[in-house]
């Protein structure tokens, strides 16, 4: 007989139970959780494999996962879960021009605060 669930109700029971506001799961509810999940995921990587270039490659990539969570509305929730992947080096580039602009902006904040304090000086006096 084959199974109505794929994923492994134990596992899932565990992860619902993580919940502090979760005493105690019914058999019906753990049930459809599992099969909502096995559904949602079904959708999610059939959208995305004709959404991507699945097609053309005949394969379902995780690129294609992380467009279809960025572009689409209904996945947009799953963008923090399936960024876009980078190469570390783009990333490192990006982080040092992040801190060259705050160190632009920090010195420009305090060049601010200097001419506050030069007018403030010149109107109590």
């Amino acid at each position: 007989e084959p199974r109505l669930v794929s994923l492994p109700l134990s596992r899932i029971r565990v992860i619902m139970k993580s919940s502090p506001e979760v005493s105690s799961i019914n058999q019906d509810a753990l049930f459809l959780t599992a099969k909502a999940t096995e559904l949602f995921v079904q959708y999610l990587a059939s959208y995305s494999y004709k959404h991507g270039r699945g097609k053309e490659k005949n394969a379902l990539t995780y690129t294609d996962l992380s467009h279809t969570a960025e572009e689409c509305e209904t996945f947009q929730f799953l963008a923090d879960i399936l960024p876009k992947k980078i190469l570390a080096s783009k990333y490192l580039k990006m982080l040092e021009k992040e801190k060259q602009d705050g160190e632009v902006g920090d010195d420009n904040d305090e060049e601010e605060e200097d001419e506050d304090k030069a007018v403030g000086d010149s109107v109590g006096s």
